[in-house]
């Protein structure tokens, strides 16, 4: 028979008070992590052994990280410290199947607290029977990690073809036409949807594409989006469309503002952008979207749009930050040739997705099998 422990009575919890402004400047040889993942190296460190990280604010609340010694989390983050009687590793698995992210509250920021889900059960195997468990985890977060870096390593290969066709567009060393975003539009820059976090639900007529379905991305993610009512007014105002261009319009770090994804074709209907979004219209007629996208990536995109930005208590950008910002516009049939080339790897990628998809299943069969 299983025995069973709560959270509380096996770890404990510490804030980090750690700001954006306090690392500004500060360089060392210790690590500091926000909800994205590593940030930079810093001159001090807040915990001397490994330990759990969750991202308690914001985008991505509930996220999970098993941290090494001698690093820091931002404030955004919480440290779990687990006693002697738990393999780390095994803690931080079992974690992962309580879906922590359901304890969030807050509808302008999403935020949990340790108080609210220390009463999580986990099933408390003797400590060879934790480490095998583990290990099992290990090696299938192992493959997941492989298939990952494929993608990640297929994502250069574009960006490696972007300069090689186009150059730096900081230097611009084939002298391509220079103008700003407001020149390659075919309508109204616009923010969008916003619903409390109580009026999601999962017969809603609508879904809603956040912060974390576009970061990163080539193609904003459609696919299990959470879902909630909206008016027709609100379908015809923040419906998707392929030639529509998201950024993220607000973030608890610097590092995310202004990242970009296009929406893919064949979008289905009813899917909207939320409030933490900026929709920008691409005119199809001047520029491609796929080659729209790569170029957002450039430092000489993310520089503009960083030094645009504004830092309170989160930093954002504005619709006329984006407007103003500078790119190089190759003829249409360049552009056109360069997304040919996206596509041919994404039909690599597609095979490796498909790959990472059955494992992630497996992932969770077995979390349901360990934990339940």
């Amino acid at each position: 028979m299983k025995k069973y422990v709560t959270l509380g009575e096996i770890c404990k919890s510490r804030s980090s008070n750690i700001m954006q402004k306090d690392i500004a400047c500060s360089q060392g040889s210790y690590a500091i992590y926000g909800a994205s993942g590593y940030i930079k190296n810093i001159d001090f460190y807040h915990l001397e052994d490994p330990y759990i990280a969750v991202v308690k604010d914001g985008a991505g609340v509930g996220r999970l990280m098993l941290l090494p010694e001698k690093t820091s989390v931002i404030g955004t983050m919480q440290y779990i410290i687990p006693d002697a009687s738990i393999d780390m590793e095994y803690l931080y698995y079992a974690m992962m199947a309580m879906n922590l992210s359901k304890y969030a509250t807050g509808s302008t920021i999403p935020h949990i607290y340790f108080r609210d889900y220390q009463k999580e059960k986990l099933p408390l195997p003797l400590p060879e029977e934790q480490r095998r468990i583990a290990a099992i985890f290990h090696d299938i977060t192992h493959a997941i990690d492989l298939c990952n870096a494929i993608l990640d390593k297929l994502d250069l290969l574009i960006k490696s073809r972007f300069i090689e066709m186009f150059g730096d567009p900081e230097t611009n060393p084939y002298n391509f036409s220079k103008v700003n975003m407001a020149q390659i539009i075919s309508d109204k820059i616009c923010n969008g949807f916003f619903a409390k976090r109580k009026e999601y639900c999962m017969d809603g007529n609508i879904s809603v594409l956040g912060v974390a379905n576009v970061v990163n991305r080539m193609y904003s993610n459609i696919k299990n989006l959470p879902k909630t009512n909206g008016t027709i007014s609100d379908i015809k105002k923040y419906s998707v469309k392929y030639g529509d261009m998201l950024f993220c319009r607000s973030s608890l770090v610097a590092e995310g503002i202004g990242k970009a994804s296009i929406v893919p074709k064949n979008v289905p209907n009813n899917i909207l952008f939320e409030c933490h979004v900026i929709r920008v219209p691409l005119d199809l007629n001047k520029c491609n979207p796929e080659f729209m996208q790569v170029q957002s990536t450039t430092n000489s995109f993310r520089s503009q749009i960083i030094s645009k930005s504004k830092t309170a208590t989160m930093t954002t950008i504005s619709q006329d930050g984006i407007l103003k910002t500078n790119i190089i516009l190759p003829p249409l049939e360049l552009q056109t040739q360069f997304a040919e080339f996206v596509q041919s790897v994404d039909k690599s990628k597609l095979k490796v997705k498909q790959v990472l998809e059955k494992t992630e299943t497996l992932k969770k069969s077995l979390m349901q099998k360990y934990f339940a």
